[in-house]
């Protein structure tokens, strides 16, 4: 069983309420926008002295050229029994963009992730048979009106327990 908290567009900002919702958390996969390296290394750093969570991520389209030199673009992977896909920008069902439409046929992902609209969805598409999960925005930079994380567990197959946080006002 992996515990997944899953976070983007955080733009520079990370609250520090998101170490408490992530503190049981195996892995933090964050889904571009990070905004600063300060971030990236607060992240990194934040469970000192406790079991630290693998820090996954894809960079985004604020994202500068340290941050894109660690982090890909897209990145496909295992986690259990489930494929992922992360993509920073890439649409959702069934209003994928073609780069992203392209790639979820290449890999047939069962988890397909993305970020940058800063509209929370978890939704099921069943032309492609893969669960899509935005966890909206969780900085102080856009238009959504309410700061919000995902955080969720795969178990073998099974993708369950899906919590939506809320951090605040923006």
């Amino acid at each position: 069983m992996t515990r997944i908290g899953l976070i983007s567009d955080t733009h520079g900002f990370l609250d520090e309420a998101v170490f408490q919702h992530f503190a049981t958390c195996d892995e933090v996969w964050h889904i571009g926008d990070f905004g600063s390296i300060e971030l990236i290394e607060q992240l990194n750093g934040a469970w000192s002295g406790r079991n630290t969570p693998i820090v996954r991520g894809v960079y985004g389209n604020i994202d500068d050229a340290a941050i894109r030199s660690i982090f890909p673009e897209q990145l496909v992977f295992q986690c259990e029994g489930v494929k992922v896909m992360l993509r920073h920008i890439g649409g959702y069902p069934p209003r994928y963009n073609p780069a992203t439409k392209k790639e979820l046929l290449l890999h047939r992902p069962q988890l397909f992730i993305a970020g940058h609209s800063h509209i929370l969805k978890v939704q099921y598409d069943e032309a492609l048979g893969c669960l899509h999960m935005n966890p909206g925005a969780a900085g102080k930079q856009g238009w959504h009106k309410v700061r919000t994380l995902i955080r969720f567990v795969i178990d073998g197959t099974d993708m369950k327990d899906c919590e939506v946080i809320e951090l605040g006002k923006r």
